[in-house]
């Protein structure tokens, strides 16, 4: 692959696989799934909700769902490959690899450099992307979970979300297409206009109005997952048209929102 995004057709349901090759920086922004990833050539620094972290080829790289991060490369491009979790499916793994223990499901360590599991990664991706024997999949799915689990479970707890940001953040989760106004958000929180701005900023890594085009991009992936129309995806997202949402959807996830759906019909 010598540039570009390209998303792949996954023959396990609730796991996304893309593979990019990139020299793009992505401003703040998250995802609605879990993500671990390889990064095969070239290096990266990243912001993430675990702190500033730096990547090269060989470690692997995970997020969290919601997990404020940016990325940029170091020299040139890198190239990596990820296989995004939907929560329920990376939850049942999770508790599988509990064996009785915690089951706390979140990703400790936002980089990883292990030869052993970096291969094994790369045989589930090639598993996923692939026609291999299911049972191998599933083999690999539930060792690499454990393993990247395993891995420095004594984290700290994140601080709790300030009520009154609970409940402008609820508004616009509630319904992300309807369109809000930062005075009806204050509004809700109790807050003054700016004290929102930055209580909301402190609490979420994100702004208000940062946080509600991320929700209408989260909003319109899964639209796009059941094979909606992407002119009938941006109206119901909450977008002002199919090609405002291309740019938000692009500057977030790298690919654009026809890549994603030719890979999601796939």
């Amino acid at each position: 692959m010598d540039g570009g995004f390209r998303m792949y057709r996954s023959a396990v349901s609730g796991i996304d696989a893309v593979e990019a090759v990139s020299r793009q920086s992505f401003a703040r922004h998250t995802h609605e799934q879990f993500g671990i990833g390889l990064i095969h050539r070239g290096a990266q620094k990243s912001l993430s909700g675990r702190g500033m972290v730096e990547a090269e080829a060989g470690d692997i790289i995970t997020v969290n769902p919601n997990e404020v991060h940016d990325g940029m490369p170091l020299g040139e491009d890198r190239a990596w490959r990820i296989l995004y979790f939907d929560p329920g499916v990376f939850g049942e793994l999770a508790m599988e690899a509990a064996e009785g223990g915690s089951r706390r499901c979140e990703i400790p360590h936002p980089v990883l450099r292990d030869n052993r599991m970096a291969q094994r990664f790369l045989a589930l991706f090639s598993a996923v992307t692939g026609s291999g024997e299911p049972l191998r999949s599933d083999e690999l799915l539930v060792t690499l979970t454990a393993d990247i689990l395993r891995e420095g479970r004594q984290t700290a707890d994140a601080a709790p979300v300030p009520a009154s940001v609970g409940r402008a953040r609820s508004l616009i989760d509630d319904d992300p297409a309807a369109p809000v106004s930062l005075a009806a958000l204050a509004l809700e929180s109790g807050l003054s206009r700016f004290q929102l701005v930055r209580a909301f900023s402190r609490a979420t890594g994100l702004t208000p109005h940062a946080y509600l085009v991320q929700a209408r991009v989260h909003l319109a992936r899964r639209l796009i997952g059941r094979k909606m129309p992407l002119a009938e995806v941006a109206a119901a997202s909450g977008f002002a048209d199919q090609s405002h949402m291309t740019r938000a959807f692009t500057a977030r996830y790298g690919l654009s929102p026809g890549i994603y759906a030719r890979g999601a019909s796939r």
